[in-house]
């Protein structure tokens, strides 16, 4: 019942229901009902594109290409599903999308009879009897799943002109695409992006990849919308929705969607590894993991940061990159719900709430909550320290450490806290900073309950339940829960006072000790009481002067049951019960306990 203005655009229309196709392509033989389509289909073979977008100059062999591809830039989606206002750019995917709906499976395979409720479901099932070849060539009994394939094939054996490469005796029918391989050979790119200069062999290859640039994904999937800049991959997510995967591998069974995938899935039973790299002849399965491999080497970072410009040499890094500026956290705890921009962040401090350690040293056997902490430890068996500082010559394991330590050279601090502004030259003491603002402790000991702000707090803790002390001095046989107090304590002995004061030159064991020291020219008085406000420079000095306020005397004499406030003052009250009377004096036969006061009245005599 359809009306048409003239007599023979009706005659053209009613080939599609007698499924007449008089028209029939020279190149490829395919056959069409009307004349114009047969123009339009031509054009994929001469590559003609005369339909030129006005915004971005892209070109297309069809107007309806264009028309559809303009909706990119005008975000117009006119076609709009009745029931759910949900909206399309193309009225076919809108017509796919109310089936959804309907329940409606026009789509049948003949081999089957299995139904699908839009064109590109069923495109991808043929592909299971794909592996039917029903069309053999009567000269080579090769076999093909499609009459136009074996018409292709054939070919080989007419006298139709052929097209030899010199170089490898690889044989063509069309000189065109003996051109295009050719570069394989002369390794000639002539087609360059004009966004980033990169160049490619074929102009498809450039087509796809200016998709990067302009963000431009024109293969929409009917189903759930979710676009993609090429059309294999649209294929390949087609299957998510059909759950068909054809192609098995005959020996462990597993199934694939793509036969691409079960061909890569079949390296990890041969061991093959034909993609070599040929700087340091390390072996890959794909060749897309060779050629990411190859920017290590190149130091090529083509992944750009558009917030803050900073370069990667993967995707997967600029993508993990950006949610430090979103803010995103995709992956979260399910004990606390502290969320994380990275799986194996994740997997580290979920460790911290069951204590597990799965990954075991086979040297020593040291336990470690992630993989990264066992690589780094590994080092130390192997003693290799591949990278040095060239100011001082230290050594470090790896290029990260080297850089962190640089920065105690060049003074630079490029992490700053977004409540204070203080900047720290490492990551890892900015995040333990900004734990005084928000008062977190995520750490909790088992024993007692005590929590802490920072993993080494709890650990160090720990020890003080189990009693353990591992490191001992090789002088005096004195053990040490840290490694940091045997360090300490060992300058005891070699008298080293590393830690200079830039202005009165005095010197100090400790790094602690230096920076305590330091207020004493600065003023600074950072540990304030909350009752009276009075501040003090050493925190062990607020916490005594607490006692006052608390009144509380925890400390108990064993021998008397007397109080006290403070360890020295328990100290001082317990030589009182002891028969020692270390310091008596000639003159008066006054006895004191401590030195000081002993000196101090000695002078007494003496003047």
């Amino acid at each position: 019942g359809k009306p048409f203005p003239r007599r023979h655009y009706l005659k053209s229309h009613l080939r599609i229901h007698r499924e007449e196709k008089p028209y029939a392509c020279e190149f490829c033989n395919k056959t069409f009902s009307q004349q114009a389509s047969l123009n339009a289909h031509g054009r994929t073979h001469t590559e003609e594109k005369p339909y030129e977008c006005n915004i971005c100059n892209k070109a297309f062999s069809y107007r309806a290409s264009l028309i559809v591809h303009f909706r990119t830039h005008t975000k117009e989606k006119p076609f709009t599903c009745p029931l759910r206002n949900k909206a399309f750019s193309i009225n076919s995917h809108l017509k796919s999308h109310l089936r959804t709906h309907t329940k409606e499976k026009q789509y049948l395979c003949e081999t089957c009879n299995k139904a699908f409720s839009c064109r590109d479901y069923l495109n991808s099932h043929l592909r299971i009897h794909a592996t039917e070849k029903p069309f053999a060539c009567d000269m080579c009994n090769k076999a093909f799943p499609e009459e136009s394939n074996l018409k292709l094939h054939l070919r080989i054996h007419t006298q139709q002109k052929r097209f030899v490469c010199d170089l490898c005796n690889k044989v063509f029918y069309e000189k065109s695409n003996l051109k295009m391989h050719l570069r394989v050979h002369t390794q000639q790119k002539p087609f360059a992006c004009d966004k980033c200069n990169k160049t490619f062999a074929k102009k498809t290859s450039l087509e796809i990849h200016l998709r990067t640039h302009t963000k431009e994904k024109p293969f929409l999937c009917n189903e759930c919308n979710k676009a993609f800049s090429q059309k294999q991959n649209l294929e390949s997510h087609l299957w998510t929705h059909t759950n068909e995967k054809p192609y098995v591998c005959e020996f462990c069974s597993k199934a694939f969607s793509l036969q691409q995938g079960l061909k890569r899935h079949l390296m990890t039973h041969t061991n093959i590894k034909p993609f070599v790299c040929y700087i340091c002849n390390k072996a890959f399965t794909q060749q897309t993991h060779l050629k990411e491999h190859s920017r290590i080497h190149t130091k090529e970072k083509p992944f750009l940061c558009n917030v803050c410009n900073k370069a990667f040499t993967f995707q997967a890094g600029l993508n993990v990159h950006l949610r430090i500026h979103t803010e995103e956290r995709p992956y979260e705890c399910y004990i606390c719900n502290k969320g994380f921009i990275r799986r194996d962040h994740l997997n580290g401090h979920v460790q911290t709430h069951t204590s597990e350690k799965p990954f075991k040293c086979d040297i020593c056997s040291k336990g470690f909550t992630q993989h990264d902490g066992l690589k780094k430890h590994l080092l130390i068996h192997t003693g290799n320290k591949a990278f040095a500082c060239k100011f001082c010559n230290k050594a470090f394991y790896k290029q990260p450490d080297l850089n962190t330590h640089l920065r105690t050279h060049t003074k630079e601090k490029p992490f700053a806290c977004s409540i204070c502004n203080t900047t720290f030259a490492q990551r890892a003491h900015l995040n333990s900073h900004l734990r005084t603002h928000t008062k977190e402790k995520p750490y909790s000991c088992d024993v007692c309950n005590k929590t802490f702000s920072f993993l080494a707090g709890l650990n160090m803790h720990a020890k003080i339940h189990t009693k353990e002390k591992p490191y001992e001095c090789d002088i005096c046989n004195k053990a040490f829960s840290y490694r940091e107090s045997l360090n300490l304590h060992f300058r005891t002995h070699t008298k080293e006072k590393p830690f200079a004061c830039d202005l009165c030159n005095k010197a100090f064991s400790a790094k602690s000790s230096l920076r305590v020291h330091l207020r004493t020219h600065t003023k600074e008085k950072p540990f304030k009481c909350d009752e009276c406000n009075k501040a003090f420079s050493v925190r062990a000095n607020l916490k005594k002067h607490l006692l006052l306020h608390t009144k509380k005397k925890p400390l108990a004499c064993d021998f008397c049951g007397n109080k006290f406030s403070s360890s020295n003052a328990l100290k001082q009250h317990l030589l009182t019960h002891s028969k020692r009377k270390s310091f008596a004096c000639n003159f008066c036969d006054k006895v004191f306990f401590y030195s000081a006061p002993f000196k101090k009245h000695q002078l007494t005599h003496t003047t």
